[in-house]
Parts: C-alpha cells; sequence; structure tokens
C-alpha cells in the first residue's frame, strides 16, 4: 500500500474522497479524479491500475485509520475503561473519516469490492478489538467469549456510528449522549456476575 501514498499519490486519494463526499461515486472517474488532483490520467493507473484501485485504497485507508485511531490510548490497569475509550475511538474515527467509512461499510461505491489483500484489514481491525475484549475476559470483569464479544460491540458502535453519519435520529437526541448511553447498556449487559 505505501507504493500509492507518495505525494501524488496522496493528492489523488484526496481528490478521490473529496469528489465521493460531495458528488457521490457517479463523480469518481479516472479523469475527473485526476483532474481534481492536478495530475495525469497515467499518474493515476501508474499508482492505482484505475477507479478501482483508488477505492480500494481508501478502503485500506479507511481501516488503517480506523485501528489507528482505536489504538491512540495507553492501556491502564482498567481493561474496561480501556475498552470504552476504544469504542470512543472508534466513533471519533469514523466521523473524521466518513467518506473513508462508508466506502468500508455503507456501499457509497456500488459494487465496488475490495482486493483480497485490503479485506484482511478488516479481519485485522476485528482482531485488534478482540484483543481489547480479551483484557477484560482474562480478568473476569466481562462475561462470554472474546469474539462473540467483540462482535456483538462492534455490531453495536457501527450501527449507531452509520445511524449518525446518515443522519437518522428518530428521537432527535444527542449523538454523543445516545452513543455513551448505549455503551452503558452494553457494558452492564456484559458484566460479570
Amino acid at each position: 500500500m505505501a507504493r500509492t501514498r507518495d505525494e501524488q499519490g496522496r493528492r489523488i486519494l484526496e481528490a478521490a474522497s473529496e469528489l465521493l463526499s460531495k458528488e457521490g461515486a457517479s463523480a469518481l472517474s479516472v479523469r475527473r479524479i485526476a483532474a481534481a488532483a492536478g495530475c495525469s490520467t497515467m499518474g493515476l493507473y501508474s499508482r492505482f491500475g484505475g477507479k478501482d484501485g483508488v477505492v480500494d485504497e481508501l478502503y485500506a485507508e479507511g481501516f488503517e485509520r480506523l485501528v489507528e485511531g482505536m489504538k491512540g490510548d495507553v492501556p491502564t490497569d482498567d481493561p474496561v475503561a480501556d475498552l470504552r475509550r476504544a469504542a470512543v475511538c472508534y466513533r471519533a474515527s469514523a466521523i473524521a473519516n466518513a467518506t473513508h467509512y462508508m466506502v468500508m461499510f455503507g456501499g457509497a461505491v456500488p459494487g465496488f469490492v475490495p482486493s483480497d489483500e485490503n479485506h484482511q484489514l478488516a479481519h485485522a481491525a476485528f482482531a485488534s478489538l478482540v484483543g481489547k475484549v480479551a483484557r477484560c475476559t482474562d480478568a473476569g470483569l466481562l462475561e462470554g467469549s472474546a469474539e462473540q464479544i467483540t462482535e456483538l460491540l462492534w455490531a453495536s458502535i457501527h450501527g449507531l456510528v452509520m445511524l449518525e453519519l446518515v443522519g437518522v435520529n428518530p428521537l432527535q437526541s444527542d449523538p454523543t449522549t445516545r452513543f455513551e448511553y448505549a455503551l452503558d447498556v452494553l457494558f452492564r449487559g456484559l458484566a460479570r456476575g
């Protein structure tokens, strides 16, 4: 992936992200992306192989940012508080990188299928979160297997983030308050004994 992230590669990814955010998937043509990035179409083809390669790189970059966002905190001796902070960091990363997040999970580019290599990044993100949950289960603080708890937490957090990103808010509540309340409910329900 580093092959595409030189200065021109960065400009191409930023241009594609901006076009996707402002105009939708129909704006993503090699010619439009290259023009917005200030490079030739050959520059784009040589780095990404075409539009699909650009989208695949946005997908990869999104997962990298998500994992980095959850790593931001230094572990403490309270694994549940650390896991909760990771959930908050997940939400913050998703909101800060909304276009990437919608490529990753929201079908922002119809028909897009990530490469096998980049699809593995989703599994690595899950494994990273499993490690944080395992600290809680190993300490006897959460009930259940680390993998099952992780799947439940990720699905719940992801659902709330998607509602926020697409502007669905039936109760017209503050998204941060709603997210914190959901974490309270989840962690109470998963607590051992």
